[in-house]
């Protein structure tokens, strides 16, 4: 279906990918790997047709169509959910078009939407909501071949379940990247490897490619060491008797044996296994966190209420549930960050740490990497600084970048080391995993698993989360529910839910309720769009009202930068106001969120 031979390309003189070779059949579901830079998402574009390659050629079948899933993508404004979703009918008759609107329907919810949200305007939606609207159209094309960039980056655990099922049952054949371990394994059945420039096509999920790698690997340093060392005795043997005429004829039949050298290159850094530990946990009460009658609420907004439960010193839980449940609320709760009702009690010498979703922001950019780990870094731990970078990729000359030119993936790797090295006893991880690679992923498990503190972890990866927590808070409908066990445990509890629920459903009723257009149906139908009308004028307003003050605020915080800029006006009491109305922007902006959401 797709045949890629020889393909090249560089970027600025520096190769990406040197002369691979591959076929993709019709139907396989192939996952692509390798560490952040490798060149996974430059394969995607150059098969997409948004890069053309410095030499090689792909081919493809005539008619192929492909469907494209980026990471970053521009979004189109000015029309509903729905009204964009059906422009992929628009080349389709009337009654296919009506045939397929179950099926949109299905797509749709299965990631996540609500019905109401259907006629709700794009540039209402947050960028994650985006990125599945384009996910949904893209899946309704049925395309012969999808590539897919992260997909599950902006997807709650239900949803990665829903397009696992729909991607197993597609007729198109799947090219993915995904740091997704389980995401991978369940969907794939084919792995292709990408380091150095170059690929290796294991024929295998990813699980057991985990396996054959590891021996490839052994493999590629033994005979890196042998070459190395024949470089090595070479050189010798030609310093050694570069001037002795008696063997001219030896020592220039080694230089050229060396100059038609073919050499070996491998990964070294894949060898360098760190065991990380996080600093030992100050001891802390016996109930680190206590909650009661927890209600939050932004204006009409009700996010949760009711919410009951106590989390014992040493318990790992995870807080999962769709997005948009209130599940970073509650943790911005338990922060001090956000206004609630009802009692929150933080326990007896709980020192917290903290990983927010926006953390990277928070790193200060004219630092380099190496200090912005050394600034935090005591004792001994200070002498493996370099090893503990390495273990995160920013090995060599990496650790000497400022800051300000790093990603926003690298910027979180970053902030995820500092925190590691944080002396605390109460961990709340909000999504800590969203721009980590999965030998990245691997190493934060393990550190947190033999952390004897305790751990609040925010998460939709099921496999970070498998054999990490014991516990699940369930965010959903405005309560939280406790289910006791893993995250495993937890799935199997939620199908056994979804399946009896489904039993409960009457079968004779339509996928869509808006066909029925009886007298009484259309009477309820008006008075709930009237309803819903006032309630979205109000939001508006709100909307509105907020815009303003995050106008007013961020005037303010630009008069106080002025006036830090000069050395007179570097107050303690100046720093303090100026913190306090950053602090209020953040509150108004989370604010704006949910209304809008809403």
């Amino acid at each position: 279906m797709l045949s890629i031979e020889h393909l090249s390309i560089e970027f600025a003189s520096r190769p990406i990918l040197d002369d691979i070779s591959l076929l993709v059949n019709r139907r396989e579901r192939i996952a692509l790997v390798g560490k952040n830079g490798a060149g996974k998402t430059t394969l995607l574009r150059l098969i997409a047709g948004e890069y053309q390659p410095t030499s090689g050629r792909i081919s493809r079948e005539t008619d192929m169509t492909i469907g494209y899933l980026p990471q970053v993508m521009l979004h189109q404004d000015g029309c509903t959910l729905r009204e964009d979703v059906m422009s992929v009918f628009a080349h389709e008759d009337e009654s296919e078009q009506a045939r397929r609107i179950a099926e949109m329907d299905r797509t749709i919810i299965g990631l996540g939407f609500e019905r109401r949200d259907f006629d709700r305007q794009l540039s209402e939606f947050s960028g994650g909501w985006r990125m599945r609207i384009e996910l949904a159209k893209i899946l309704l094309r049925h395309p012969d071949l999808l590539l897919l960039d992260e997909p599950t980056n902006h997807l709650d655990i239900e949803s990665i379940q829903w397009l696992e099922d729909f991607l197993r049952q597609s007729p198109s054949a799947v090219l993915l990247v995904s740091h997704d371990r389980a995401f991978i394994d369940n969907v794939t059945t084919r792995t292709i490897e990408i380091t150095l420039g170059r690929i290796y096509d294991y024929n295998v999920p990813y699980s057991q490619f985990v396996t054959l790698r590891q021996e490839r690997h052994e493999q590629q340093v033994r005979a890196y060491m042998n070459q190395q060392k024949m470089i090595h005795d070479t050189e010798e043997f030609i310093e050694r008797f570069r001037y002795k005429a008696t063997k001219a004829v030896q020592v220039q039949s080694r230089i050229k044996q060396l100059e038609r050298l073919e050499r070996l290159e491998v990964d070294l850094e894949d060898t360098a296994r760190l065991n990380l530990r996080f600093q030992p946990a100050p001891r802390s009460g016996d109930f680190p966190l206590i909650v009661e009658d927890l209600r939050k609420d932004f204006g009409e907004h009700n996010v949760f209420h009711d919410v009951t439960f106590t989390i014992r010193r040493g318990e790992k839980v995870a807080f999962v549930g769709k997005n948009g449940e209130g599940k970073t609320t509650l943790v911005r709760c338990i922060m001090n960050q956000l206004d609630y009702l009802g009692t929150l009690k933080i326990g007896h010498n709980v020192k917290i740490g903290y990983f927010a979703q926006n953390q990277a922001a928070l790193l200060d950019e004219n630092l380099t990497v190496f200090e912005t780990i050394d600034y935090v870094a005591v004792g001994d731990i200070r002498t493996k600084i370099r090893d503990i970078l390495g273990a995160f990729m920013f090995g060599g000359e990496a650790s000497d970048k400022k800051v300000k030119v790093l990603s926003g993936g690298e910027r979180s790797r970053l902030a995820m080391i500092r925190l590691l090295l944080e002396p605390c006893n109460l961990l709340i991880l909000d999504e800590p995993t969203n721009h980590l690679d999965m030998p990245s992923k691997d190493v934060l498990k393990a550190a947190l698993k033999d952390f004897n503190g305790t751990v609040i972890c925010v998460s939709h990866d099921r496999d970070f989360l498998d054999g990490l927590v014991e516990k699940v808070y369930e965010f959903g409908g405005g309560r939280v529910r406790e289910h006791l066990g893993g995250i495993y445990d937890f799935l199997r509890h939620k199908k056994i839910d979804s399946l009896q629920e489904l039993e409960k459903k009457n079968p004779s009723t339509p996928i869509n309720p808006a066909i029925q257009n009886t007298p009484t149906s259309s009477k309820l139908d008006y008075a709930a769009q009237k309803a819903e009308a006032a309630a979205r004028r109000k939001k508006e307003k709100q909307i509105a009202e907020t815009e303003t003050e995050i106008t007013r605020l961020e005037a303010q915080q630009a008069e106080i930068e002025a006036l830090l800029n000069l050395p007179e006006n570097q107050t303690a009491e100046l720093f303090q106001k100026y913190e306090s109305v950053k602090h209020q922007i953040e509150q108004k902006m989370y604010e704006w969120e949910l209304l809008n959401e809403a």
